[in-house]
C-alpha cells in the first residue's frame, strides 16, 4: 500500500486528550506571510486530488497547515461537509429493510489523530510515518471525535440508516477501535470492518473489495465519507461520496 505520511510539528496548549473542538483556536490563515500564499493553492490541489502521491507538506506550508488543522476553518470545513451530507441523506427514501447503509472511514473522518501528531516524540518537523508508534496510539483508544461527523452519524441513525465503519487499521486493533468509537459517541453500527493483518493490497483495492462484499450481501451504499480519495474512488463507491479535508498526509 502506498502510504506516505510525514508529520508537521504542531504545538498545542491543551492536553493531548482534549477533544478536537477545544484545541487552540487559530484561524485558517493565521501566520501566513506573503511568500506563503501559494499554500492555499497547494491545499486546494490536495483536496481535489490534482496533486497525487505527495510524501510531505512543503516546508513553506508547515505553519499554514498547522494553523489550519488546529483552527476554526478546518472545523467549519468539516461541519459544512457533514451538513451537506445530511441534506442529501434526509432527502432519500429508505426501504426500511435495514440494508440502506452509510460507510464512514475512521481516521481523520470520524476520529481525529491530531493529539497524536502533537506529541513531542512524534511531531518534530517532518518525520517519516512510524506504524509502530501510530498503532500504539490507536491501541490507547483515546482519539477524539470530529464533531461534525459525530453529529452527522447521530442524524443518520435517527433517519434509519445502518452505519458501516471501514478502516485501514489492522484487525488486531479491533477491540481498541471499537472501544474508542463507543467512548466518544459512536455507540452502534452494522459492521466495523478492519484490514486483515496480512493484507498486502493498496488502499483503493482494499476498500473497493470490502464495499463490493457489502453490496453482494444485499446492502445499498447510499453514502460514503472519507478523508482520503482512496476512500472514495475505485469500485462500489456508493450513491454519493463526501470528502472531509485532510492536508496532513496522502494514502494511495
Amino acid at each position: 500500500m502506498g502510504f506516505s505520511l510525514f508529520i508537521l510539528i504542531v504545538t498545542i496548549a491543551t492536553s493531548v486528550a482534549s477533544p478536537i473542538h477545544l484545541l487552540m483556536p487559530h484561524s485558517g490563515s493565521a501566520g501566513l506571510k506573503h511568500a506563503d500564499l501559494n499554500c492555499l493553492s497547494w491545499r486546494l490541489a490536495v483536496e481535489t486530488d490534482n496533486l497525487k502521491g505527495w510524501s510531505h507538506i512543503p516546508e513553506s506550508c508547515v505553519d499554514y497547515v498547522g494553523h489550519y488543522m488546529l483552527g476554526k476553518q478546518y472545523r467549519e470545513d468539516c461541519d459544512l461537509v457533514a451538513a451537506e451530507a445530511y441534506e442529501y441523506a434526509k432527502g432519500l427514501n429508505l426501504t426500511g429493510d435495514g440494508k440502506d447503509v452509510w460507510v464512514f472511514d475512521i481516521d481523520e473522518t470520524t476520529l481525529s489523530n491530531i493529539p497524536y501528531y502533537a506529541r513531542d516524540d512524534v511531531a518534530f518537523g517532518f518525520i517519516p510515518y512510524n506504524s509502530t508508534k501510530f498503532n500504539q496510539w490507536v491501541a490507547e483508544a483515546t482519539a477524539p471525535a470530529i464533531p461534525g461527523s459525530l453529529k452527522l452519524y447521530e442524524q443518520l441513525i435517527e433517519l434509519g440508516f445502518k452505519v458501516v465503519f471501514l478502516t485501514g487499521s489492522r484487525e488486531y486493533l479491533t477491540e481498541p477501535r471499537s472501544r474508542n468509537l463507543k467512548a466518544v459517541g459512536y455507540t452502534q453500527w452494522e459492521k466495523l470492518i478492519l484490514k486483515g493483518d496480512n493484507y498486502q493490497g493498496n488502499a483503493v483495492e482494499y476498500k473497493s473489495g470490502k464495499r463490493k462484499e457489502l453490496e453482494e450481501a444485499g446492502y445499498r451504499i447510499r453514502g460514503n465519507m472519507g478523508d482520503q480519495w482512496s476512500d472514495l474512488i475505485g469500485t462500489n463507491t456508493g450513491d454519493r461520496t463526501f470528502k472531509v479535508p485532510d492536508p496532513m498526509y496522502y494514502i494511495g
